[in-house]
């Protein structure tokens, strides 16, 4: 796992642009207004509790692919010349019934050649996914999308955060009732792998250590937790892949301006 060594003192960073699809957004951290918060929201109101005038801005949108990051975000973000830029893209790719890697691989290699000028801080995923059929039908895309992931950090001197490798976040009781996105703790423990990568003291040095074992569900519960799942989330995802929709069409970012820090807890 790649990371820097933290350091009593705290980074300078002032700013932080957050590119990105649905795992950014912050989806399934629900607030009770009904919006997401999510690990980008959590590591800004640390950075922001250790630097007066911080300021954040988040572009993610659910659902979007990386051609869709590339065309909508990137060029906004860049232009914000804010001091740290996340960009986690190009999952939702692979999970699709069709997928060009070559493509996904240049428009990931042109964002991360658009916003590596234009910041102090870099900082790419390999992306977390919680074991079961679904992520090994994929695995061998998501992987070669990872391998271009360090190729690039390596190319432009970006900071990779490994959750892919992570045992916990691997653990289905860190994952939503849709199995495709990540619960409070789930996006909590990401805030806490993207600080200590960015040089921050550890708050929580044993994010990455999976979560206490506990019994498991009976057959009869995981039955009808499956019928449950498939019904409200896997037969609704599988028709907006079939016939080209998002979850995220015609939705705004939800903090568009790099502005600064509020909490929206």
């Amino acid at each position: 796992m790649q990371t820097n060594s933290a350091s009593p003192a705290s980074p300078p960073y002032s700013s932080l642009v957050a590119v990105g699809d649905s795992f950014t957004e912050g989806m399934s951290d629900l607030l009770p207004d009904g919006s997401y918060r999510g690990w980008a929201d959590v590591l800004a109101a640390r950075m922001a509790a250790r630097t007066p005038g911080f300021r954040y801005a988040n572009l993610a949108v659910r659902g979007k692919l990386i051609q869709q990051i590339v065309d909508e975000q990137v060029e906004a973000a860049a232009a914000m010349r804010a001091d740290v830029v996340t960009l986690v893209g190009g999952l939702n790719d692979t999970l699709r019934p069709k997928c060009d890697m070559v493509r996904v691989r240049d428009l990931l290699t042109e964002a991360v050649e658009r916003l590596a000028p234009s910041c102090e801080r870099l900082v790419l995923m390999r992306s977390p996914g919680r074991q079961g059929p679904v992520l090994e039908r994929f695995r061998p895309r998501m992987e070669q999308l990872f391998a271009c992931v360090d190729e690039l950090a390596g190319k432009h001197g970006a900071v990779v955060v490994d959750l892919y490798g992570a045992p916990a976040l691997a653990d289905p009781r860190l994952w939503d009732v849709d199995r495709l996105h990540l619960t409070a703790e789930g996006h909590r423990r990401v805030a806490e792998a993207v600080w200590q990568a960015l040089g921050y003291e550890p708050e929580d040095a044993e994010w990455h250590v999976p979560m206490a074992a506990t019994a498991a569900p009976d057959w009869v519960t995981r039955r009808i937790a499956d019928v449950r799942f498939a019904r409200q989330h896997l037969l609704p995802w599988i028709g907006r892949r079939l016939t080209g929709r998002s979850s995220g069409d015609g939705r705004p970012p939800k903090r568009p301006e790099l502005l600064p820090y509020e909490s929206r807890a």
